[in-house]
């Protein structure tokens, strides 16, 4: 059985135009009469979510606003601004020369039975804890100094499967802003129902799981797209046989796994904005930022990428920077020494892929990078109580989102000049290769903050 998808893992994205440019977002201050504005100028509320300070309204018009009407509904009593509801897309549906191909090969003991190890208080399968990039990256050697992280790390992306094992314990509650309740986090209720009850079934067992219960047996890897492949033992594989998932369904949950490698002690909130096809609105997003820095979030992992910046994208960061959150994403997955946003705003921290030699990864964007991780073949958690490794900027971004949780522990409250500047006293870099200084290495970096 082979599981094929037209999408990656790496949620790296590219605007994409809307049809007709007839979908937008509206915001608008506390009390502004949605309703009153939608009569007066043709337009469908498909949804709204509002804090203290904004509310975003998702709307479809009749037809596009000419210039003339933007310009009014612009101008209106309590209308902050209006802008397209920009998409973003997992470029990765597209076959690029710079993505770099699955390597099972490269993924150390990962085939046959596997006995599990206690990893704070959960089993998880060994390789997760000794794979070269946390040895690279000295996971161990920072754990013992510094501890084992604190704090809130927020994921937008396209939830997390809340019942995986590897995370029980740690996950605080969080939202779907793709069906606006708190309750469907979970990438589970993408799935069909039969599917997603029978890897729930599998988390039921592994969390039970013990020192003489395998957590892989007769294990093989799949090969899902360009940059991601999947660790199933057989009886997943009997379950998914024919079974085609949603194109980036997983991806959430394996930026969760790879904070908790990092930050095991933090807790994790996930934000779902992202849905199981890869796509995100920029409504979605926006909201998702405002909520992380109004429910305590210390750090926000934002592994995607606008290809061009936008008045309410700028907004939603700044808020969050004012809140004192963290903000650590993806630099992008072409190859290309170009901006994405929001990694290209002062106040977050935009991460580029290396290679366990310390070379630039293929795959990623330089340049505007200030802070670089390895991005290849990393272990993590998939839905199901799985494993999956992944190749791209995305999974680096995970990786010092980590990091920034674990150096809570060092010193709490830090601020975004701060942890830009320990991560600078990393492994250094060739400066040629625009990924920044250095490479993520922990115990340099938890150091810059001691000293």
């Amino acid at each position: 059985m082979v599981l094929k998808r037209l999408a990656s893992f790496v949620l790296l994205a590219a605007a994409w135009p809307l049809a007709a440019q007839s979908t937008y977002v509206i915001a608008t201050s506390p009390g502004t009469d949605i309703g009153a504005l939608s009569a007066e100028y043709s337009f469908s509320v498909l949804k709204s979510w509002r804090n203290s300070v904004i509310g975003l309204n998702s709307v479809s018009a009749v037809v596009p606003f000419s210039a003339t009407a933007l310009a009014e509904l612009k101008a209106e009593p309590g209308v902050v601004d209006v802008e397209s509801n920009a998409i973003v897309q997992n470029p990765e549906t597209e076959t690029t020369s710079q993505v770099a191909a699955p390597n099972p090969g490269a993924l150390p003991n990962l085939f046959g039975p596997s006995m599990p190890v206690l990893y704070y208080g959960n089993w998880v399968l060994p390789a997760y804890i000794t794979q070269p990039s946390a040895q690279l990256i000295r996971l161990t050697d920072a754990q013992y100094d510094f501890g084992g992280g604190t704090g809130i790390v927020a994921i937008i992306d396209t939830g997390v499967d809340t019942g995986h094992p590897g995370l029980q314990g740690s996950l605080v509650p969080g939202f779907d802003f793709t069906r606006n309740r708190p309750d469907t986090v979970s990438e589970l209720y993408d799935l069909n129902p039969a599917i997603a009850a029978a890897l729930a079934q599998g988390n039921s067992r592994l969390a039970n799981a013990g020192p003489t219960t395998p957590i892989l047996s007769q294990s093989t890897v799949e090969i899902l797209d360009q940059s991601t492949v999947e660790i199933l033992d057989q009886s997943t594989v009997e379950i998914l046989d024919g079974e085609n998932l949603p194109g980036a369904f997983g991806h959430g949950t394996m930026m969760a796994g790879l904070v908790h490698l990092i930050a095991p002690q933090a807790q994790i909130m996930p934000l779902k904005s992202f849905r199981p096809d890869g796509s995100a609105q920029l409504a979605d997003i926006a909201a998702a930022i405002f909520y992380a820095a109004d429910n305590g979030a210390d750090v926000l992992n934002m592994s995607f990428g606008f290809a061009s910046s936008s008045p309410l994208l700028s907004t939603a960061i700044a808020y969050a920077a004012n809140h004192g959150v963290i903000l650590v994403s993806s630099a992008g997955n072409a190859g290309q020494p170009i901006v994405q946003y929001p990694g290209g705003y002062s106040s977050v921290v935009d991460v580029g892929s290396t290679t366990l030699s310390d070379q630039r990864s293929t795959f990623s964007n330089y340049g505007n990078v200030n802070a670089a991780a390895p991005g290849e073949g990393l272990v993590t958690f998939f839905p199901g109580g799985l494993y999956a490794a992944g190749w791209g900027t995305s999974f680096s971004t995970a990786l010092v989102s980590g990091a920034a949780a674990l150096f809570e522990d060092v010193r709490p409250n830090f601020s975004i000049v701060g942890f830009q500047n320990a991560l600078t006293q990393g492994a250094p870099l060739d400066p040629s290769l625009g990924l920044g200084k250095a490479r993520l290495d922990l115990v340099r970096a938890g150091n810059a903050f001691i000293h």
